[in-house]
């Protein structure tokens, strides 16, 4: 069995949705994905690129994503990595790919001197939260992430 890690390119941008969708349908939220494959297309190979995207493939079949940007910590000095999603197909579970998607991104937080590393998880996905505890990762619990989108980020920007 061999798994490995690579950066997505344009012929990748179905997959990338599809991943996005997979992700959605397993956080009960499929209801809200409004992405299209223009908009992936967009955001990882325009000009400037808003975020990147790693593929994990088992075999040679994809099995995972890692979709992230960079973001900057004021407290550091620092840019860091923010990893919007991270998702393993269920069948591909438990052969290391998404240790080997952090890892890489680990990795690049080291070789690019970056300050941090971190993401969201829902509160209900113990599974996940166990993963992440597993890997020595730490809950920001006196933080509440809060987000303006649709109307309020609308009448806010017209104010």
């Amino acid at each position: 069995m061999s798994l490995s890690i690579r950066p997505a390119t344009p012929a990748d941008t179905a997959l990338v949705l599809q991943f996005i969708r997979d992700l959605a349908e397993y956080e009960r939220l499929l209801h809200e994905v409004e992405a299209t494959e223009a908009d992936i297309a967009r955001d990882l190979f325009g000009e400037p690129a808003r975020c990147q995207c790693d593929i994990a493939e088992l075999d040679g079949a994809p099995v995972g994503f890692a979709l992230w940007f960079y973001n900057y910590s004021t407290f550091r000095g620092r840019a860091g990595i923010y990893l919007e999603d991270l998702f393993v197909r269920p069948e591909a579970r438990g052969v290391g790919a998404g240790k080997a998607l952090l890892r890489g991104l680990a990795k690049r937080c080291e070789a690019e001197n970056l300050g941090r590393l971190e993401w969201a998880v829902l509160n209900w996905n113990t599974p996940s939260i166990a993963f992440y505890d597993s890997l020595g990762a730490s809950a920001k619990t006196d933080w509440t992430v809060r987000r303006l989108d649709g109307e309020a980020l609308q009448a806010l920007a017209r104010s």
